[in-house]
């Protein structure tokens, strides 16, 4: 069974993960290049300093490169999280969100850099933002990709 964007998305927003952590996912568009997250503020997901706690604030981002990348690159190419890194730049101290895109560009790069069957590790930034559009948080998400052998 194909997942669909639509069911990906209930999916996600029933994982319980998710649900601990109050985070939404918003919307994934049809053709998978952007996906779009936010959390609100509320007492289980706040910190000693009564702000974003920063693990929720990562937990926004972690997966959805990955699996926007496995459904457009298709079958044929490994796809796995290999580095993270956040920069906290200003307390969350409300609803937050972040859009995370994938660009032809992106898709024709990355084709290009695992066309030899080498890998390649494609990197991407994600800002995280409040609802005045101030930057809270920066995540830069590094995915190994390459094709998959004959034998895979």
């Amino acid at each position: 069974m194909k997942i669909t964007p639509r069911l990906m998305k209930m999916i996600l927003n029933l994982y319980p993960p998710y649900l601990g952590t109050g985070i939404r996912v918003t919307s994934i568009a049809k053709d998978w290049h952007e996906t779009r997250v936010s959390m609100k503020l509320r007492w289980y997901n706040r910190n000693a300093v009564g702000t974003q706690f920063g693990g929720s604030l990562y937990s926004m981002v972690d997966p959805h490169l990955m699996l926007m990348l496995m459904n457009l690159l298709g079958k044929s190419y490994l796809v796995w999280d290999k580095a993270a890194e956040i920069e906290f730049v200003t307390a969350g101290r409300g609803t937050v969100s972040a859009i995370m895109t994938i660009t032809d560009e992106d898709l024709s790069l990355i084709r290009r850099q695992t066309a030899d069957g080498k890998k390649y590790f494609a990197r991407f930034q994600v800002p995280i933002c409040d609802k005045q559009g101030q930057l809270v948080a920066r995540v830069r998400k590094t995915i190994y990709i390459r094709k998959k052998r004959q034998n895979q």
